[in-house]
């Protein structure tokens, strides 16, 4: 890599704005300064016209970053070129070359046989050395058995000479001492184990199955329970999808804290004296999170969508974006940029998550937390 080719993708960098600012009208011209919805937006036009992705994370490593200190992989270059109108990164770098600047014809297939002679060294390199480790621990354990047999011989001998040395007079006493050592050593593993496995051995197992309490089945969504202690900490668990929440305690009492996006919180507490070992509890939905999460994901009549949402969002709710990236961790916006964003006909929507939703005292939802997932298949 030279700093020519630093500077062409510079230049590309360039060329993919000014593609995407011809159809579409950005929160900032200056791509790094792009964010949240604006990148959504341009993976959308990627997709369309490259037929292909680039993960959020690229976007921030290359596209954040002015000047970048090494190059993306070649099927990005490619992806990128052909978005800007050119059929490849080499196609690309031909047709803006600087003063002096001389390609090589085969420049592509030397870069790509270079890294397969790079892979094919290093697994070479690995199999040496996994084959020297082999032959190293098979003559070490050779070894080993070898000599453990020279000491099992050795002690046998000296066994049999020490027996044959002792008078009669003491294999009586010998006898009996070893007996002796053996009913004390079993009674202090027998102390030790109960000490060790008491709360195993005095701990009961309690199983709790969380029912909608409308619609009378089970809650089909995870759940964080919070169990609660005296002079301690509370101790977070999630609860999976339509199976039973198991907690173990050789406690008397319980107390616990349901929570999650889609229910009421309800605090939970029992006598475990005289509670019964498996128990379903129902818990209250929130009717205006549900809402939410229907008409933030559906893609029909989206004039109709628009309107539910308008209702059900307070003009100043606060909004938060959550990203599972390093460079931004949150991100607000208001009540018509998530409306837009929702309303949006997206692949992106697919994978829509609404964290968590509070309502006000006239009922109008006034903030919610949500994330859009990663695309696995993202580069």
């Amino acid at each position: 890599m030279t700093d020519l080719e630093l500077l062409h993708f510079e230049q590309l960098k360039s060329k993919v704005q000014a593609k995407y600012i011809e159809n579409h009208t950005p929160s900032f011209d200056d791509i790094s300064k792009w964010k949240g919805i604006d990148i959504i937006y341009f993976q959308e036009d990627l997709r369309k016209i490259a037929k292909g992705n680039i993960s959020e994370k690229s976007f921030y490593t290359y596209f954040k970053n002015a000047p970048v200190s090494k190059l993306p992989r070649i099927d990005m270059l490619n992806l990128l070129s052909v978005y800007a109108g050119y059929e490849t990164w080499y196609a690309f770098k031909k047709a803006h070359l600087f003063a002096d600047e001389i390609l090589k014809e085969n420049e592509e297939n030397d870069s790509e046989m270079k890294n397969i002679s790079d892979e094919n060294l290093d697994i070479s390199e690995e199999s040496d050395y996994n084959l020297k480790r082999t032959e190293k621990s098979s003559f070490k354990s050779a070894e080993k058995s070898v000599l453990q047999n020279n000491n099992s011989v050795n002690q046998v001998v000296e066994s049999n000479l020490s027996l044959e040395s002792v008078p009669h007079s003491n294999t009586k006493f010998s006898f009996v001492k070893k007996y002796l050592w053996l009913g004390i050593s079993s009674l202090l593993l027998i102390v030790v184990g109960i000490l060790g496995f008491k709360d195993e051995i005095f701990s009961r197992e309690y199983y709790f199955s969380f029912i909608d309490a409308d619609r009378n089945s089970k809650i089909n969504a995870e759940l964080q329970v919070q169990i609660l202690k005296d002079d301690e900490s509370p101790i977070l668990y999630v609860a999976k999808p339509n199976v039973p929440f198991v907690y173990t305690t050789k406690s008397k009492t319980l107390t616990m804290v349901v929570s999650s996006p889609y229910y009421k919180t309800d605090t939970i507490q029992r006598n475990l004296e005289t509670a019964q070992r498996t128990e379903n509890i129902e818990l209250k939905p929130n009717d205006y999170a549900f809402m939410l999460f229907y008409y933030s994901k559906s893609l029909k009549d989206l004039k109709k969508k628009r309107e539910r949402l308008n209702y059900l969002i307070s003009d100043n709710a606060l909004i938060y974006q959550v990203y599972d990236n390093e460079t931004y961790g949150v991100e607000t916006m208001d009540k018509q940029r998530y409306i837009n964003l929702v309303t949006l006909p997206s692949n992106s929507l697919e994978k829509l998550d609404v964290i968590d939703t509070k309502t006000n005292s006239q009922g109008k939802i006034d903030m919610i937390k949500f994330k859009i997932g990663k695309d696995e298949n993202s580069n």
